[in-house]
């Protein structure tokens, strides 16, 4: 005869390897923290985030391009990308910050610290990037251009992890009656 363990560990299951991975055994089993910034209970932050990352990966992309073919469309493209994922991430800049602000646990987060650092730093990389080819949009690619691209696209790729790391270990952004304060 099968007998299943039915009792519930208070452990959370993902490792807690700080200051890169935290977790916390209370924030896991409650409910979460709904965002500050939502319309109808639906956190706009991570709707307002998907633009400007795909228009910054995009701009690499179109430097890529430029570099391999030398065709002025992809200078102009990338222009193009990076003037609007500079757009769309100030605005989701805005909408995080407002969470930052407001609610404790993100401010209490190594992941909240990092997420705000690296989306800092890909805004004044990609306001230079921006910059730096506005007058002249095809002389300025390689390498300088490039090479801001590739920064700011890893920069992006790690924020994101981090920020994931706020909604899905730590429940910020999400339905739900969890306290904004540190729990």
């Amino acid at each position: 005869m099968e007998t299943t363990d039915t009792t519930q560990t208070s452990s959370t299951p993902f490792p807690n390897i700080p200051p890169v991975i935290e977790s916390n055994d209370s924030e896991y089993l409650d409910t979460g923290v709904p965002s500050t910034v939502a319309i109808a209970g639906h956190p706009l932050h991570p709707l307002s985030v998907i633009f400007p990352i795909a228009f910054l990966a995009a701009a690499l992309g179109s430097d890529i391009g430029y570099w391999l073919t030398h065709d002025f469309f992809w200078a102009r493209a990338s222009l193009w990308l990076i003037g609007l994922g500079l757009g769309g991430g100030l605005l989701a800049a805005a909408i995080g910050l407002s969470d930052f602000v407001k609610i404790e646990r993100v401010r209490k987060r190594t992941a909240g610290w990092v997420h705000l650092i690296l989306n800092v730093a890909i805004l004044v990389l990609s306001l230079v990037n921006f910059l730096l080819r506005l007058g002249d949009a095809e002389s300025r690619i390689v390498p300088w251009g490039l090479l801001i691209s590739l920064v700011v696209g890893t920069l992006t790729s790690a924020s994101g992890w981090f920020g994931a790391e706020l909604s899905y270990r730590h429940k910020i952004g999400v339905v739900g009656a969890g306290s904004r304060r540190y729990p």
